[in-house]
């Protein structure tokens, strides 16, 4: 659902994942028709490592 989002809206990934100034950053960045892409690029690659720090944090854990 998350990759959704960050395709369609991704300023609010930023949100989602606990980011809010790089999600007012990157709102900025896509409110310009030329950001929109970088702005999805960026939100995709925050997520994916948003969900590897997950995956590491959950592994320590079980240590």
């Amino acid at each position: 659902m998350r990759l959704i989002i960050a395709l369609l809206l991704p300023w609010l990934t930023f949100f989602t994942i606990g980011r809010p100034i790089a999600g007012i950053v990157c709102l900025i960045l896509q409110i310009t028709i030329v950001g929109w892409l970088p702005a999805t690029i960026w939100a995709v690659y925050a997520l994916s490592q948003y969900k590897t720090d997950k995956k590491i944090e959950k592994a320590l854990q079980q240590r």
